[in-house]
């Protein structure tokens, strides 16, 4: 065996509990003594042995650039955020070189570049680009600089015990412990916030008061600048995630807290394992883990809030996160996310996983539906997740309807309430437009939010979502919307029927809102099928918008609407409507309707009706955009003016195909001829009509007692059911 092949099967084995190879006072990495250089990666699993050449490959190119550390000048995107990016991966992966292969040259490197760092760092101020309170010294944010803390402490754990004591001290000094002061008391308004800034901060301040031996600053990191324990990062773990490993602020920013999170509590566990870290709130952070994997479609994260849609599985943060989790758990089913990643970490853990792989014990992840509470206590709404359909290769059903029904989510939070998605055979049908930025390209805004996201991608007419008198919920105030969260009043995963239902009475004033979005199986017509009840309760008189915003282009309706080629009016003058063209409408005087449109080949058909006359609005996003920050996507919104409250029934039905190049196509019009809806009491009844002849009602009682039975009668029609919602064959009409 290689000497690289032993260091791989020495890393798996420093991968079991109890296990301390790191010759560091404490442990920030868990890795071997440096080791004399090696031949070769053969003899080490095949995706390790990738990931050695791929920081090979990136960190011999920064050698041969030479150590560039420039002084901060510019926002993100710009040259010297990117540099000092590039910088701390530097850092990081060449200290892990070293370990593996003991070449002195990645020992070399880091030292060099850490010794320009401490020329430096002394002598920086507020960065230039500061952009608010939060500012950093390498970066134009604080965040950024505890990322750079996060990456480059681990990368000089691997080199520390072989550097002269000048160098050390230099280095312990005048980066290090400036880094962790600035974080931890300078910037103590970003230390002490329960967000993800602060965990990212906690974690660079914990691993290098681990490294260099600093108890106080390791209590400041776990209990908070005044070590409290109301704040810092057992606090965090505490508040930031319900019991079911839900994260507030969503999918996009748990999968990006995940890494100082895992990566801090490695640490913890090997330098203070009696706080038993990964049991603590019933092993809260593995719990999270997995959630954000379960948030997912083929890969991409849910873009709830203020997400970057081009997220997935495969990043930086979940290579860390399953390579830690796997080395807790030996869950197989990470290993099939590992495989999928394709990527995996130069670690004890990313060595696991990658001979595991190898080894043939990965097995399908449980993408399934479920119900994820929100909230420290698991109080403050819900995100409901439900699934059907056939599973590919990874074991994901087809289809997946998300329900947002959880609290604001702080100030990433979008004014959403009772919002929700559909994806379909790998595409996304009903679409979230998620966040308004082009994150580190200087040309647009330096890569910050745009002014958009919030006059567009945080209102409420963005989602689909019920929208009253054209104002966003809770009046686009962030901080008044924290205090407030939707009920989940039902949720069931149950085979043929799965069904969410929440409301809030607190979006707007005097009005109670309520969605029911159920998934129903029929026969006789395809899935996915889904049913959306909205009802909304008030005294008094009000407009109410019901947007969908879809993908795909527009086939035909069924109605008559007034194209507007010439003119394209504006939707409205704020809160989102500012920026929907309006390419055509249509007064619906029986309140009924359906638009069908294409996608990848699938035809989706959205059938309505309400409770009295409705004007349907065809839109599209991006008016008034005169730096084109948004994205032009297509919407149909049904509008209802009343003089209480309104109700709102709506089908999307799935049907047929088209193959352009055996230019074939199948069912491209609906398999339903007629949609009724009825409220008696407080109980739904929704009539489909086939054009088959068979007929159904979809009946929902809205009584969580799953054995009460329910019953009403209808135009000389007897329908019953048991619990919450069932489906009712009719008879057919002559």
């Amino acid at each position: 065996m290689t000497r690289l092949g032993r260091f791989a099967a020495a890393l798996v084995a420093c991968s079991l509990p109890g296990c301390a190879m790191a010759s560091a006072p404490r442990e920030v990495v868990s890795a071997p003594v440096a080791i004399p250089a090696a031949e070769a990666t053969s003899q080490m699993p095949p995706l390790f042995a990738r990931e050695v050449n791929l920081a090979r490959t990136f960190v011999d190119g920064m050698i041969d650039a030479g150590v560039t550390v420039p002084v901060p000048k510019d926002p993100g995107g710009g040259y010297t955020h990117e540099q000092h990016k590039r910088n701390f991966r530097a850092i990081y992966n060449s200290g892990q070189l070293f370990q593996i292969t003991g070449d002195n040259k990645y020992r070399d490197f880091v030292r060099a570049m850490l010794l320009e760092y401490a020329q430096l760092y002394p002598t920086l101020g507020d960065h230039p680009e500061r952009h608010d309170q939060y500012s950093g010294r390498i970066f134009w944010q604080v965040l950024n600089d505890a990322m750079w803390l996060v990456h480059a402490v681990q990368g000089y754990a691997h080199i520390r015990d072989t550097l002269s004591e000048e160098d050390r001290q230099r280095i312990d000094n005048d980066v290090f412990r400036r880094a962790a002061h600035f974080l931890s008391v300078e910037s103590s308004n970003t230390f002490d916030r329960i967000h993800n800034h602060a965990t990212w901060a906690t974690a660079g301040v914990g691993m290098t008061g681990y490294l260099l031996g600093d108890e106080d600053m390791v209590e400041r990191a776990l209990m908070g600048s005044d070590k409290s324990g109301e704040a810092g990062f057992i606090r965090q773990t505490e508040l930031l995630f319900s019991p079911d490993g839900y994260y507030t602020e969503g999918p996009y920013y748990q999968r990006f807290a995940l890494l100082p999170f895992l990566v801090f509590a490695n640490a913890i566990e090997r330098n203070d394992p009696e706080r038993a870290i990964f049991e603590h709130r019933d092993g809260i952070l593995l719990k999270a883990l997995r959630t954000t994997v379960q948030l997912s479609y083929r890969g991409y994260f849910f873009p709830f809030n203020d997400a970057i849609r081009d997220k997935s599985l495969r990043t930086a943060e979940l290579y860390e996160g399953i390579a830690i989790a796997y080395s807790q758990t030996r869950d197989p089913a990470l290993l099939s996310i590992a495989d999928f990643q394709g990527r995996t970490v130069l670690t004890p853990g990313g060595a696991l996983v990658a001979r595991d792989l190898a080894a043939g014990k990965a097995k399908p992840f449980p993408f399934r539906s479920l119900l994820l509470t929100d909230g420290p206590d698991g109080d403050q709404g819900a995100v409901a997740v439900l699934r059907q359909g056939q599973t590919n290769t990874e074991g994901e059903p087809a289809t997946v309807l998300i329900a947002k029904n959880s609290s604001q989510g702080m100030g990433h939070g979008h004014f959403d309430k009772l919002a929700w998605q559909l994806y379909d055979r790998g595409n996304e049908v009903v679409r979230d437009y998620g966040a308004a930025r082009f994150l580190n390209i200087e040309a647009k805004r330096g890569g910050r939010y745009l002014p958009e996201n919030t006059t567009w991608a945080k209102s409420s007419v963005a989602h689909n979502t019920l929208v009253v008198d054209e104002t966003s919920h809770f009046d686009g105030d962030g901080k008044y919307a924290d205090k407030f969260w939707p009920t989940q009043t039902y949720f069931s995963d149950a085979e043929g029927l799965q069904v969410s239902s929440s409301m809030i009475d607190s979006a707007y004033p005097g009005i109670s809102m309520k969605r029911t979005l159920l998934m129903p199986s029929i026969l006789g017509l395809e899935e996915p099928l889904v049913i959306d009840l909205v009802h909304a309760s008030s005294d008094d008189a009000h407009q109410y918008d019901l947007p969908l915003h879809y993908s795909g282009h527009i086939m035909e309706a069924d109605f008559a609407a007034v194209n507007h080629v010439a003119t394209r009016p504006v939707l409205g003058n704020d809160n989102g409507y500012q920026h929907i063209w309006v390419d055509a409408d249509a007064m619906l005087n029986e309140g009924k309707g359906a638009l069908t449109w294409i996608l990848d080949g699938r035809f989706y058909t959205y059938r309505f009706a309400s409770d009295g006359p409705l004007n349907v609005v065809l839109g599209e996003s991006g008016a008034n955009d005169a730096e084109f920050n948004l994205r032009r996507e297509p919407l149909i919104m049904l509008r209802a003016t009343r003089e209480s409250g309104a109700s709102f029934a709506s089908l999307i039905e799935a049907h047929g195909s088209y193959d352009g190049a055996a230019e074939q196509t199948l069912d491209s019009r609906s398999l339903v001829a007629d949609l009724s809806h009825e409220r008696v009491g407080q109980m739904d009844i929704v009539k489909l009509t086939l054009k088959s002849g068979q007929r159904y009602a979809v009946a929902v009682s809205h009584d969580p007692d799953p054995e009460a039975a329910h019953s009403v009668t209808l135009e000389g029609e007897s329908i019953a059911w048991t619990g919450y919602a069932g489906v009712v064959a009719l008879a057919a009409k002559e």
